[in-house]
């Protein structure tokens, strides 16, 4: 059974609202990384790092505040 026209266009809204999603989210991932990187440098070379989740919670963060 094929899909309507109206099926396909629903279709291709629903793949362009997750595109879209998906690079909001990667977005908010290089932002984080971006801020954690530059605040790590003004830290002394002993307590330097930056583990992989701390990018992800402080992506998660920015995905939450800028949806509320």
């Amino acid at each position: 059974m094929a899909l309507t026209e109206e099926q396909l266009n629903q279709l291709d809204f629903q793949k362009a609202q997750q595109a879209l999603n998906n690079n909001d989210r990667m977005e908010a991932v290089r932002i984080a990384r971006d801020i954690l990187m530059e605040n790590d440098r003004n830290k002394p070379t002993g307590e330097r790092g930056i583990s992989p989740q701390d990018v992800v919670n402080f992506a998660e963060a920015i995905v939450t505040f800028v949806k509320a």
